[in-house]
């Protein structure tokens, strides 16, 4: 994982976007990880998941195992692992990771609609994190994985140009920095759909508490990040860690993740431990 990273620094956070849209479609069971066959598109094929990366590295990750302990740790735990430490290696904390998650044999592409979407609202998004047992200091602290990585210039075009249908230059998000908004498009064309961003400037490969300072200055990128200012709960902690408490973030996040982690797990004698984490055995 670390000569991963070392060749590859810009997967740190892709790792940790896939098992959080792994664990929220049909729990952390690795069915992002499977192909699409000629019956049947996967989730990885669908909307949301189009921009996931790190696919291959995973089933380089998976080979090795396979080969040094053959039918043993199954996809999803292996993701479950790369995720943790991909924020470790990026200056984040670390935490305890329960394996025994077995692998699902399911993976529909419609069932990707349980993903919070970036356009999401406080109302959409408690009730999409409250399905998956996941409270709103679970909300808040997840959020916070926004500090690393960045994000196509599509995904926040609607906040710069077209934010309630009119299409104009005119219509842009009201809860974004106006500064801000200009210099997204001094980046970002109204058709731009390859051009990157990041999401925690000038600190987008370092996980810590920057995130939390961008949302309180109207400068994050997704609605969904400003969001958490409409919620009092959220709000408190989002300006909380605007002016730091690193080491208590960290404790929050390592504990939310665990609760993450061990959504919907399929145990036992249920599922399989997949030979190859893109089909199933």
């Amino acid at each position: 994982m670390i000569q991963i990273l070392k060749v590859a620094p810009s997967l740190a956070a892709p790792f940790l976007r896939m098992h959080f849209h792994d664990c929220f479609v049909r729990g952390c069971d690795g069915s992002v990880l499977l192909n699409s066959t000629k019956t049947n598109v996967a989730e990885r094929d669908a909307i949301p998941n189009l921009s996931l990366r790190g696919f291959s590295a995973i089933e380089r990750v998976k080979a090795r195992l396979e080969a040094a302990c053959p039918n043993t740790v199954s996809c999803a735990d292996v993701l479950a692992l790369m995720a943790r430490d991909s924020v470790w290696l990026s200056k984040g904390p670390t935490w305890p990771v329960w394996l025994g998650r077995r692998d699902g044999r399911i993976s529909i592409a419609n069932e990707t609609d349980q993903l919070p979407p970036p356009q999401a609202n406080i109302t959409e998004l408690i009730q999409m994190f409250s399905v998956k047992g996941l409270d709103l200091k679970d909300l808040v602290v997840l959020s916070g994985a926004h500090t690393i990585g960045t994000a196509k210039c599509a995904t926040i075009s609607d906040r710069l140009y077209n934010f309630t249908g009119l299409d104009n230059l005119n219509d842009v998000d009201p809860f974004m920095d106006k500064h801000y908004i200009d210099k997204l498009r001094s980046k970002c064309s109204p058709t731009d759909n390859t051009t990157l961003i990041e999401m925690d400037p000038g600190s987008y490969k370092t996980f810590d508490t920057s995130y939390y300072n961008y949302v309180v200055k109207r400068r994050s990128a997704f609605h969904s990040d400003w969001a958490l200012l409409t919620d009092s709960f959220t709000r408190a902690y989002v300006l909380k860690h605007a002016n730091g408490f690193e080491s208590e973030f960290f404790q929050d996040f390592a504990e939310s993740m665990i609760k993450m982690g061990n959504v919907e797990v399929l145990t036992g004698s249920q599922g399989e431990i997949r030979k190859k984490c893109y089909i199933v055995n």
